[in-house]
């Protein structure tokens, strides 16, 4: 029988012949879009940042300011929340939880002010205190229970929808009875 030859493969181009496939691990590998401006916020820092009042024990975001060299955190700690545990002239000391390893660890870094947000993750919580006391001593005023549980969204009522328009009437639709096709 006939043998059927095939042509042989292209050669592949010089560029990978002899390339150990470069590969760069460094501090800031990676982030092109995360120490980048985002876009229309451009332009130079507020002085309302450099003035942001800050106390130890407060929550706050890590979130890199990309104009700012000096003093920027790792890329690990970019949109991470902390607590607030010491502060320099420039800068603020921050309690992160970092997972390593199936466990958690706690890092203390230090990052300048203009990489730092006032966080909201406690603006919820504060806000419902306030109205839990304040609806616990009215509770205690009236006398009536009050139930301070938050409660999920729960399904929506069930309704029957009625055909619309004039002289409208609902059909019912019988299926065809089963005829063998003879």
């Amino acid at each position: 029988g006939a043998m059927l030859v095939l042509p042989a493969p292209p050669p592949p181009p010089p560029s990978l012949l002899n390339s150990n496939m470069p590969h760069s691990f460094g501090t800031r590998a990676r982030t092109r879009d995360m120490f980048s401006k985002k876009f229309r916020k451009h332009g130079p820092i507020k002085l309302s940042q450099y003035l942001m009042n800050v106390k130890v024990g407060d929550y706050v975001d890590i979130f890199a300011d990309p104009s700012i060299h000096k003093g920027m955190p790792y890329k690990h700690y970019h949109g991470r929340t902390g607590i607030v545990f010491n502060l320099t002239k420039t800068s603020v000391g921050v309690r992160v939880n970092k997972p390593v390893n199936g466990r958690i660890i706690e890092k203390r870094i230090h990052v300048r002010i203009e990489h730092i947000r006032k966080s909201k993750c406690q603006s919820e919580i504060l806000s419902r205190k306030v109205s839990n006391e304040a609806a616990k001593a009215e509770a205690a005023k009236t006398g009536v229970k009050v139930n301070l549980k938050r409660t999920p969204k729960m399904p929506k009522e069930g309704y029957l929808l009625f055909p619309g328009g004039e002289g409208a009437e609902l059909t019912t639709i019988q299926p065809l009875p089963f005829s063998d096709l003879l």
